[in-house]
């Protein structure tokens, strides 16, 4: 059975979770930015009115129609909509409501299961897309500014220009439509690292690491296990944190290896190598169920 069967007969309930806080997301920090905005102009508050609903109704589509791009969306709104109502949220009434489910819907968009279930949107077939953990020095800080860089940088010169700043806004809106386009591009490309199992094996597909995606066929790999304390692999974790994997194979295999700094590349003849997958535990149980020797598989 292929793994596409297998999600549509077990009906996740995540994606519905998730899509359900969203839709909820409008009529309670919705209403408190409404209130917030409430001694604001006319121009101001219609203005900020369509780009808020413009963007929610953008994530919505993502979240209809599962793709990569639908999880810098998603992470994207949920930190706009939690700075909203933690700005919108002093002294309001319904600030009982609003600041949970914004907290609760950031959360949601935060758990690998969802970005997992987003990013596999483009798989093919048999094909499962695990994805790969961010450097530490990036979600240190870089990652919440950059997902908090866009909302600013699309809302602040329209909303200068609605309250007649003309010079303020023109200059904010050139601005941010540089910074908005350089920052989605950067944070689109964070989701497109992945461990793909396929028929033939498993892909490792990760810019940060490697020039380009590499190919272990099932049939050179020894085994796939948690990485031991002592390892010697060849570390292609690019500095995350949590549980690596650790890739054993039969003969050595030519890898081109990133070199930092993006001077280019250098080639490794490995036997070993390691990966930081978000979710390493689904990972091993399903490559065990893919014939793949996995060393002490998770139940």
């Amino acid at each position: 059975m292929v793994w596409g069967a297998r999600t549509r007969k077990s009906a996740p309930v995540l994606p519905w979770l998730v899509r359900a806080g969203w839709l909820a997301i409008p009529f309670t920090v919705g209403t408190l930015v409404a209130d917030a905005l409430d001694g604001r102009s006319t121009p101001v508050q219609v203005t900020a009115a369509v780009l808020l609903w413009a963007a929610w109704a953008a994530v919505v589509v993502s979240l209809l129609v599962p793709r990569p791009a639908g999880l810098v969306a998603l992470r994207v709104g949920a930190v706009a909509a939690a700075a909203l109502a933690a700005w919108a949220i002093d002294g309001a009434a319904d600030a009982a409501l609003g600041g949970p489910i914004a907290a609760t819907v950031l959360v949601l968009a935060l758990v690998p299961a969802t970005g997992e279930w987003l990013v596999n949107g483009t798989s093919y077939g048999y094909e499962r897309r695990y994805l790969l953990r961010a450097p530490a020095p990036v979600v240190a800080g870089p990652m919440a500014l950059a997902a908090l860089a866009v909302p600013a940088a699309v809302l602040t010169g329209p909303l200068l220009l609605a309250a007649g700043q003309w010079v303020a806004g023109g200059l904010a809106l050139a601005a941010g439509v540089g910074v908005g386009f350089v920052v989605l591009r950067a944070l689109h490309s964070m989701t497109m690292r992945w461990v793909v199992l396929v028929p033939a094996g498993l892909v490792l597909k990760d810019h940060l690491t490697l020039l380009d995606p590499v190919l272990f066929r099932r049939t050179d790999i020894e085994v796939v296990q948690r990485a031991p304390a002592d390892t010697d692999a060849l570390d292609l974790t690019a500095g995350a944190l949590g549980l690596a994997l650790e890739l054993q194979l039969r003969h050595e295999q030519r890898v081109d290896r990133m070199r930092p700094a993006r001077r280019g590349s250098e080639p490794y003849d490995v036997r070993k190598l390691l990966f930081t997958p978000t979710r390493p535990d689904a990972l091993l149980v399903d490559a065990s169920s893919r014939r793949i020797r996995v060393a002490e598989p998770p139940t």
